[in-house]
């Protein structure tokens, strides 16, 4: 019987044959699965480094090995590889949420060098200040079944609307067999946050329905112009009462407390984090 938080053989084989290729020689290596069991149970028990148990190995080779997969892309390869083998099951549920959530930054997130800053904000790795303080935000879609598709990191004061379209732009399901990826949702529902001319013209050009409700702002707006203001955008009630997953979602998500706060000090480990609890989703 596995330790709390390791994976189990079926995990194991659904995400081992993504690991990169290892060229033999030098000092004896510290077995992967072991050292994705460390990774795991440090994104879940939101601890320090230092204090991942000793049964998985040293702590920096734990590190090392974690940074060098972020780094090269293997936890995004996993991510996409589970995607697909669900893709082919017909496992995908393609109503789409989109929604956004805030990350408190601990105090050991600060001080990365390297950064970009710009006014308050360090660009290069998505940390901002926002009421809460130091924060990042992610912004995420998600299929019907409350399972991460998309996402992406900005800082906490960053606005939801103006990240939508690079996170539909991050929808890319590979297929199993031949053909292209799949990028488009059948439908897409999103909260007032998301109501703007932009984001509906940019679904329709797409051919995506979505459900989103009109701010009040924007009907006040629209009765003042009369005739001129146009036609209320389709609204479907039932269907929006479907939104709450993308709310659930990020409940699992937050279950791995390294999620739920931000202890990461770069943009590329953050997402290696996010990515492994979304991983964690689908398996």
């Amino acid at each position: 019987m596995g330790r709390r938080y390791e994976l189990s053989d079926v995990e194991w084989d659904a995400l081992s044959r993504y690991l990169p290729s290892v060229v033999t020689g030098g000092r004896p290596r510290v077995d992967d699965r072991r050292v994705l069991n460390g990774i795991v149970w440090k994104i879940r028990a939101g601890a320090a480094w230092r204090d991942v148990p000793v049964r998985y190995g040293s702590w920096q080779s734990i590190y090392t090995r974690f940074r060098r997969w972020a780094l090269d892309g293997t936890f995004e390869r996993m991510l996409a590889g589970v995607q697909a083998d669900a893709d082919a099951a017909g496992d995908i549920d393609w109503l789409v949420s989109v929604d956004s959530t805030i990350v408190r930054a601990h105090q050991h997130a600060a001080g990365a060098k390297g950064g970009l800053r710009i006014g308050r904000t360090t660009q290069d790795h998505a940390l901002g200040r926002s009421r809460g303080g130091l924060t990042t935000k992610i912004h995420l879609a998600c299929d019907g079944l409350g399972r991460t598709l998309a996402f992406v990191l900005t800082g906490g004061n960053v606005n939801d609307c103006s990240r939508f379209t690079h996170v539909m732009a991050a929808i890319r399901v590979e297929r199993a067999g031949p053909g292209r990826p799949r990028v488009r949702p059948d439908h897409v529902i999103a909260d007032k946050g998301y109501s703007s001319k932009a984001i509906r013209a940019d679904l329709r050009r797409r051919g995506v329905g979505h459900t989103i409700p009109e701010r009040a702002d924007q009907q006040a707006n629209r009765y003042r112009r009369g005739s001129r203001g146009g036609r209320p955008p389709a609204f479907d009630k039932q269907l929006y009462k479907r939104r709450n997953v993308v709310e659930r979602c990020f409940n699992r998500l937050k279950q791995c407390r390294s999620v739920a706060t931000r202890y990461d000090k770069t943009a590329t480990s953050f997402q290696a984090t996010v990515t492994i609890a979304a991983l964690l989703q689908w398996l």
